[in-house]
């Protein structure tokens, strides 16, 4: 089973590290704070290994659980560390100043952005952006499992992400190029406003975007 290596303990690190656990990956947990990757490691069981912000990854994938502007500072900071790895951008770059727009032009995505900053030989993959961490934790909504929308320029690195998510019980779609994270997250946006809206009182944060095929 391919590694992964999770940089960062919040809700959305707590959640993929989940379903990390009911694949049977190999996990490692990376946070600024080493013991709060320790306790998060406690919480998930399992033999996981963690570390400090700087550690060398030992996964083949690495998902950085981060906002956009922490994820940004990783990747330059890790630098050719990351050669030859996977690197998942889960960011949806919300200005959470006025919730009303994203922080990055139209012409581009936190995804790209973030491709833009790593050194060559790294794969940059948009992903589990549109699942919640409360949903991504059960791994389904409504009895059926969550799609991974997935979005790179590698097919081998865009394969090794899919191939994590059907082994997490998750439904991976491929949608093309990385180019095509920026309708990614204008999608998760557009779900982040309706969670956040009082009116939509059963929409609390446990929604999932489901692309249906016929029977």
């Amino acid at each position: 089973m391919t590694g992964i290596t999770i940089i960062g303990t919040g809700n959305m690190g707590r959640a993929i590290g989940a379903r990390a656990v009911a694949a049977g990956s190999r996990i490692q947990i990376l946070d600024r704070d080493p013991d709060k990757a320790r306790e998060l490691a406690d919480q998930l069981g399992g033999d996981i290994l963690t570390g400090t912000l700087g550690d060398t990854p030992d996964g083949d994938i690495v998902v950085l659980a981060l906002p956009f502007e922490a994820a940004k500072e990783v990747v330059s900071s890790y630098g050719d560390a990351l050669s030859g790895r996977t690197v998942v951008d889960i960011t949806n770059p919300v200005d959470l100043s006025t919730f009303d727009s994203l922080v990055v032009p139209p012409d581009t995505s936190a995804a790209e952005t973030i491709a833009g900053l790593a050194p060559a030989g790294v794969s940059v993959v948009k992903a589990f952006n549109t699942t919640f961490a409360a949903t991504l934790t059960e791994g389904r909504v409504a009895g059926q499992p969550l799609d991974v929308l997935i979005a790179g320029d590698s097919a081998d690195a865009k394969k090794a992400v899919a191939d994590l998510a059907t082994a997490m019980g998750l439904h991976p779609v491929d949608v093309g190029p990385l180019r095509r994270a920026r309708e990614l997250e204008g999608f998760q946006f557009l779900m982040m406003t309706l969670q956040a809206d009082p009116a939509r009182r059963d929409f609390n944060w446990n929604t999932g975007l489901k692309i249906l095929t016929p029977a």
